[in-house]
């Protein structure tokens, strides 16, 4: 008892208390207004401790947070790597250690202005959040999951300012918030404390805020009901729910093939314009393997629709080698140069097939996971492997190109690349119809994991004002309109296939046109603060 005393007057049970409710208001528990006054303890705590105390208390918080909600890594790792479960744990908390550094810097810097300052922590807090969440968004390759805007993703009125301000106006705006009543439950202690400081700035601060949130709910409703260009495609999803330990099993390779043959005819009788399979569909190199990939545009051509799939692609070079004369290789310093081809490795692809069974689009997966599909840093870490089994080290693609059909148009994101604001809408700055996303969460089993990755390509949709349309090996599968509305979508682990109508948006959204202004804005306040710190 002695002991829980002493943590919580250290900070660390206001950090738990914090931590623990930002975890149980994302998916799957999806306790979304919980975010909204999650972090006042903690902010009210900051208020009164020096900043080495609130460094080691935001890295604590920061572990509860980020381990509550990424815990679903050590499946993968753990089921698919190899790897022991208490190894895959320690490494999972190692992830955690490196994202808490952000809660922990937040923390830092905001006990540093918070008894120094008139600004309003609703100000300063926000700034802060979102800045060092926009970071994380991009450094060492990024990892933006856990952004706190995307517990909000059934908010739907509130969440249509995406389309301004990303998902990091969301965040901003619900750490505004914890600010805002943090601010008004120590307004009493600052004035006791500082007699001679203005309440004005927290006054007037509030004021802004509660006139942002009634603008924002303004500006929600409208883009709701708003009626906006576009055109009805229907579409097909199909689910295969392979096991992930059996896909590339020889021996299931057949059944892997008929599997996905016999739920698409069984769609086919609706008659998609489109029909998609998921991330690695194939049980086999698409074109390297010629007769399977006969057989599979044969049957292409018995569909009447178009059909998009996942699968590893074999990549070549061309080169030039000296031409043999006489049977012999010439000396390379005389020699007549001929090309030749040659394998240099893998990507994670997508491919297009008109209702010929031709090829008509073909995508490489740019964003690849590190330590999943490949090893970053290689020559330095040339002890470490991939945590998961797989083909090897994917070469990663380097073009934003669209599939274009007499549907639409339209931009495959393979995986965890939905997860990327910056990635997903560099596809659509020059127009677009819908947003693809073909994906593979088996690696996740029944964890949080599917749930929090589905959730997000909500806000990918109301960023661009596309309909998002989602093919998952086991789930979860499904369509988003323009809007955010989530107009249907399949079970985990269900063998089966889904097909709507959906309409197209022809809009071009602000943060496609200029991407992520209001993070930079938010970054040079954060500047600012800085230098008036110093000062």
């Amino acid at each position: 008892m002695h002991l829980v005393k002493t943590l919580v007057k250290k900070g660390y049970g206001y950090a738990f208390l914090s931590g623990l409710m930002l975890v149980l208001s994302f998916p799957k528990i999806n306790l979304y207004p919980l975010a909204w006054i999650a972090l006042v303890p903690f902010l009210i705590f900051l208020n009164d401790t020096d900043r080495q105390t609130a460094f080691k208390t935001g890295l604590f918080l920061g572990i509860i947070y980020f381990f509550g909600t990424v815990y679903w890594i050590y499946h993968s790792i753990n089921k698919y790597g190899s790897i022991p479960f208490i190894p895959s744990l320690l490494i999972v908390m190692l992830l955690c250690l490196y994202l808490s550094l952000y809660t922990a810097f937040f923390s830092y810097l905001y006990a540093s202005y918070t008894r120094k300052t008139d600004l309003p922590s609703l100000f300063v807090a926000p700034v802060l959040w979102t800045t060092l969440e926009f970071i994380r968004s991009y450094a060492f390759t990024g990892f933006p999951w856990s952004t706190l805007g995307y517990s909000q993703y059934k908010f739907l009125p509130l969440i249509q300012v995406a389309d301004l301000t990303g998902v990091y106006g969301i965040s901003f705006l619900i750490v505004a918030v914890n600010g805002a009543l943090a601010d008004v439950l120590l307004l009493k202690r600052r004035q006791t404390e500082r007699p001679l400081a203005s309440v004005l700035p927290t006054l007037s601060g509030f004021v802004i805020l509660c006139l942002a949130i009634v603008m924002t709910f303004a500006y929600g409703f409208y883009r709701l009901y708003q009626s906006r260009p576009g055109h009805s495609i229907r579409i097909a999803v199909v689910q295969g729910n392979i096991e992930q330990d059996k896909k590339w099993d020889p021996a299931y390779q057949q059944a892997v093939i008929t599997t996905y043959k016999d739920l698409s005819f069984a769609a086919a009788q609706s008659r998609p314009d489109l029909m998609i399979w998921p991330e690695t569909a194939l049980p086999f190199f698409f074109g390297r393997n010629k007769e399977l990939t006969d057989q599979l545009t044969g049957f292409q051509k018995q569909l009447n629709s178009y059909l998009l799939f996942g699968s590893v692609l074999v990549k070549q070079q061309k080169y030039k080698e000296p031409q043999p004369k006489n049977g012999k290789r010439p000396d390379m310093k005389s020699h007549t140069p001929f090309l030749r081809v040659a394998d240099i490795g893998y990507a994670n692809g997508a491919v297009l097939l008109d209702k010929n069974g031709n090829v008509t689009y073909i995508y490489d997966k740019i964003h690849l996971v590190p330590f999943g599909e490949y090893v970053p840093l290689k020559r330095l870490l040339f002890f470490v492997n991939k945590l998961t089994v797989g083909t090897g080290d994917y070469i990663p693609g380097d073009s934003h190109i669209k599939a274009v059909a007499p549907f639409g148009s339209f931009g495959t994101l393979i995986c965890y690349e939905i997860v990327f604001p910056g990635l997903v809408r560099k596809f659509y700055v020059k127009g677009g119809d819908f947003i693809v996303n073909i994906t593979n969460d088996a690696w996740f089993g029944r964890t949080h994991g599917p749930y929090q990755h589905f959730s997000m390509a909500v806000f990918r949709a109301i960023e661009n004002r596309k309909p998002v349309i989602r093919a998952a090996n086991t789930g979860i599968s499904g369509f988003i309109d323009s809007s955010g509305r989530i107009l249907g979508k399949t079970e985990l682990f269900r063998r089966t296939f889904l097909v709507k109508d959906i309409k197209t948006d022809g809009t071009l959204a602000p943060y496609t046109k200029y991407g992520d202004i209001f993070s930079y804005l938010c970054i040079v306040c954060t500047l600012l603060l800085l230098i008036m710190k110093k000062r």
